[in-house]
């Protein structure tokens, strides 16, 4: 059992981490984004500062250009979270674009937060594509749409690691 005290790589001092959230949806509106308004919160409670916040169509074009425009953007953006259309209907299709756009993945995401989602849900779990990696200088995550994700993978995945993560890459 993992000892819940125990950090690899303590970090010395909290730093606030410059965020986008980008919500993938068709039918979504600010008033009714929910996913969109926790992982805000999340961060803020967290320290974390919000640069950006979208809600786009579950278009590839559209999903790339958030890329573009975070890594353009002052003060920089140093992360960004996805959250929608990591699923496998037709209109799912922010794994398909983020997959061939992200510079480095992290595997070890994807596999802990289906498990992770397991131990909730069952076995619907395999049909989350949850993915992270970094993009040039950006760290990405895309969760699925859903609250209860969006809550299971910024408390257990993200949070713990967004601040050594983005230490990492040096941005």
């Amino acid at each position: 059992m993992l000892d819940k005290s125990f950090q690899p790589h303590p970090d010395p001092l909290p730093v606030a981490i410059d965020c986008a959230v980008i919500t993938i949806s068709d039918t979504r509106t600010p008033d009714t984004d929910r996913s969109g308004e926790l992982i805000q919160q999340l961060l803020g409670s967290a320290g974390h500062k919000i640069g950006r916040y979208r809600i786009i169509p579950d278009e590839p074009t559209q999903i790339l250009a958030e890329l573009d425009t975070a890594i353009r953007m002052q003060p920089p953006i140093q992360a960004i979270v996805f959250n929608g259309g990591t699923g496998i209907s037709p209109r799912d299709n922010t794994y398909d674009a983020l997959s061939k756009a992200l510079t480095t993945t992290l595997p070890g995401f994807g596999e802990i937060f289906r498990f992770l989602s397991y131990q909730d849900i069952g076995s619907r779990a395999i049909g989350s594509r949850a993915i992270a990696g970094t993009f040039k200088h950006l760290l990405v995550f895309s969760l699925p749409g859903s609250s209860g994700a969006v809550q299971l993978g910024m408390e257990k995945l993200i949070l713990p690691e967004l601040i050594h993560l983005v230490r990492q890459i040096g941005s």
